[in-house]
């Protein structure tokens, strides 16, 4: 079945980076909008982060413009989001969502935790 495994959290002082990676298994990778989010708190609304389409286009959220990175790799099927001059208000479980539009398909992974704090 589709899989989606993120990879990379963990704790991190602030202005450090960490690089997190979704590897995805059993999907038509090239097809999908890859998007990551993250959920600061449980109970909290998961909000997007950064999004990159099938042609490669990409899209940030405001708060990480200019800091985070996300780029896609068609040949190993992987996603990955290259965060840089974390703040704490970064922290939070990050989540890999695959949408292919076409198809109405959505998956999504099951989230790497990312603590900054010094």
């Amino acid at each position: 079945q589709v899989q989606l495994v993120e990879s990379g959290g963990g704790l991190v002082q602030p202005g450090g980076s960490l690089r997190l990676s979704c590897a995805t298994f059993n999907m038509t990778f090239y097809q999908y909008t890859l998007t990551w989010y993250r959920q600061q708190a449980p109970g909290n609304q998961r909000e997007w982060v950064a999004r990159i389409f099938k042609d490669g286009k990409t899209a940030y959220a405001d708060p990480v413009k200019g800091r985070f990175t996300i780029s896609r790799d068609n040949a190993r099927d992987t996603v990955y989001l290259q965060m840089n001059s974390l703040k704490s208000d970064d922290t939070a479980v990050y989540y890999c969502n695959g949408y292919w539009h076409a198809a109405n398909l959505e998956y999504w992974g099951q989230g790497t935790q990312v603590t900054v704090s010094s």
